[in-house]
């Protein structure tokens, strides 16, 4: 659970967090979430995996916006829609010269010779101005932008935390390639939107030492960056249904073996075979774990943000669980 926190005035969700914490996954559930308050929402990807594709199982995204997912029903409210967005830097690129500079066929030749592909290679400030940019425009439409869906929210799976702030930090990274120039001030302008109160950047993690660690370390990044910094949700939390008792016996070998035998034999289960020794094992792993995941609770706590927890999903995740994950969210407050 977490303090009380207002989210309504965000228009511009990120979604960041170590590798192998579902971020992902996070980012799609809270975009769904949203869609359940009735908002229309883009959820964009800017790292190539295809992921939101996958998760959503639908066929892999074009440089398009496209309709994927239909919030939940809730409270006599009609619920939004999820698009997504596949964002990558030559598309990005493209779109840029042809706005800009009116390139048209000329970019796409560019394109085919691999000029492109060298420029965004060369220039990873470039690159992130591209990729950035594009999400800026999908927030900032208004009703002079006729054709295109005007979205309540977006949430971007952006890339992992050791390079959030990097990205974001658009200008410090253009710093020594452009000085002037449209992309510059595409840049200038990009960053207005990512320092204001309509933006956050929300970290995901896990409780083990590794990825809470490198949380810390993001807020503090983003924070020297003056990046807005949002929520934590720690993710794939194990059920806490065993009493702190019975958590202390298992970690000190007190486990009643005769007793844990006569209660398999009342279910009808023979406890022979080394059952029993299997069992007590067993909960001697998982009380160690728990509390190893209370130190590091205990440690998140103290980042001072607000904190949401989403559950592991035994089946692993499906669109299933990504609606069960977007639920929880909405309950708790942050979608």
């Amino acid at each position: 659970m977490t303090e009380p926190a207002d989210w309504s005035r965000l228009r511009l969700h990120i979604v960041t967090g170590k590798g192998g914490t579902g971020k992902s996954t996070v980012a799609a559930a809270l975009a769904l979430g949203l869609a359940s308050q009735g908002q229309q929402v883009l959820l964009c990807e800017v790292e190539g995996r295809q992921g939101i594709a996958r998760m959503f199982d639908v066929d892999p995204l074009p440089y398009a916006e496209r309709r994927i997912a239909t919030g939940l029903r809730h409270d006599g409210l009609r619920p939004g829609a999820v698009h997504a967005l596949h964002i990558d830097p030559e598309s990005a690129l493209l779109e840029y010269l042809s706005m800009y500079y009116k390139l048209g066929r000329a970019g796409r030749a560019l394109d085919r010779f691999g000029v492109i592909e060298f420029a965004t290679t060369i220039a990873p400030g470039v690159r992130d101005v591209l990729l950035t940019g594009k999400v800026f425009e999908a927030v900032q439409r208004n009703s002079r932008n006729k054709n295109a869906t005007r979205y309540d929210a977006v949430v971007l799976d952006a890339p992992p935390t050791g390079r959030i702030a990097q990205f974001l930090n658009v200008n410090d990274e253009l710093a020594g390639l452009a000085k002037v120039g449209p992309i510059r001030s595409q840049a200038d302008t990009v960053m207005t939107l990512f320092r204001s109160p309509r933006t956050a950047v929300h970290l995901v993690t896990v409780l083990e030492e590794m990825p809470v660690q490198e949380t810390a370390d993001g807020i503090a990044e983003l924070r020297s960056a003056r990046l807005p910094v949002g929520a934590v949700i720690v993710n794939q939390v194990r059920p806490r249904d065993v009493s702190p008792a019975d958590l202390d016996a298992a970690r000190e070998d007190r486990l009643d073996d005769a007793r844990i035998a006569a209660d398999l034999r009342s279910a009808g289960i023979d406890p022979g075979a080394g059952l029993v020794e299997g069992l007590v094992s067993e909960a001697r792993d998982h009380a160690e774990r728990r509390a190893l995941e209370d130190d590091q609770r205990a440690v998140v706590a103290e980042l001072g943000r607000p904190t949401y927890e989403l559950p592991r999903l035994a089946g692993g995740v499906d669109l299933g669980g990504l609606y069960e994950l977007a639920a929880i969210l909405k309950k708790e407050g942050l979608a």
